[in-house]
């Protein structure tokens, strides 16, 4: 154990050795840290955190906000228009339809939080992790006979860094890739509204010309002649119904994916790739190159 220790300090004094007898390069790193910090403070962190900057991302956004509205418009309507079908065969999909509606409330939350989000992580990363970073590193370069906390802070500020720019890229990101698959399923999403409206205008008319036919053959013989003129109609109202709610739930299902399973999941793989660029060990190679410095010929 303790011989592994030395070798890590050894490692670690070979890595670090051309800053230790070089005042000046420490200087001139710790002068470039702090201006790039003064400038993510002063300058990017502005920029970043500025509506204006990602106006097509919230347009993006505003946009698909658009068309979960429209979507809970629809099943609404379709739910309340359901309900009015005589008997209870469209009960039961009423019900559901007036579920989606809520249920498509936590994808327009969703919307919104990463509209906002947008601004503030940018403020985050460029206003407080990035400077942050920047200004531990320059610390840490003047930091004397404490090797292991030298390596140390200069890995906690490439991790802070490294995490403010992967969660100030997280929305773009994820609202680019939910663009790609929102285009494939948007002619889907088109036809469950147009379906939705045309059942509701469907049970409208039906409604309306069951009671024309009851105005003009008498409400005696419309009464008796319900059984055969209203079941084909309701049938056939029922199953549109029933088209309907199943696109509904096709289209719930791909709002969720892209406006809360995948900013989650590019969010942790930004994590993951992090984590993998500040895990790789540079010891082996110290190691190879160190025994061709200190066994050469003469010496």
């Amino acid at each position: 154990m303790e011989s592994g220790i030395m070798q890590d300090v050894e490692i670690i004094t070979d890595e670090l050795g051309f800053l230790e007898d070089n005042p000046k390069a420490k200087i001139v790193l710790a002068v470039i840290a702090v201006v790039i910090a003064l400038l993510s403070f002063f300058v990017i962190a502005d920029i970043a955190s500025s509506a204006e900057t990602h106006s097509q991302t919230i347009s993006s956004l505003d946009e698909k906000k658009g068309t979960v509205m429209g979507l809970v418009a629809a099943s609404t309507a379709a739910s309340a228009a359901v309900s009015l079908l005589p008997g209870d065969a469209g009960t039961p999909i009423a019900q559901k339809l007036v579920d989606l509606s809520s249920d498509f409330l936590i994808v327009i939350t969703a919307i919104y939080l990463e509209k906002y989000l947008l601004t503030t992580l940018g403020f985050a990363a460029f206003k407080i992790l990035i400077p942050l970073g920047c200004l531990v590193f320059a610390g840490s370069l003047f930091i004397r006979k404490r090797l292991v906390l030298q390596r140390s802070l200069r890995r906690l500020a490439s991790k802070l860094a490294l995490f403010g720019i992967a969660i100030f890229l997280v929305v773009p990101v994820s609202i680019g890739v939910s663009g790609m698959i929102e285009s494939t399923y948007k002619d889907s999403v088109d036809e469950t509204i147009a379906l939705a409206n045309q059942t509701v205008e469907g049970i409208e008319s039906e409604s309306s010309a069951s009671s024309v036919e009851a105005e003009s053959t008498g409400l005696f013989d419309w009464i008796a002649d319900i059984p055969s003129n209203v079941g084909n109609a309701v049938t056939d109202l029922t199953a549109d119904a029933q088209k309907a709610l199943n696109g509904f739930i096709e289209a719930l299902a791909v709002m969720v994916v892209t406006s809360c399973i995948i900013p989650i999941v590019v969010l942790v793989f930004f994590l993951w790739l992090v984590k993998v660029i500040l895990g790789v060990d540079m010891s082996a190679t110290v190691q190879m190159v160190r025994p061709r410095v200190m066994h050469r010929p003469g010496r």
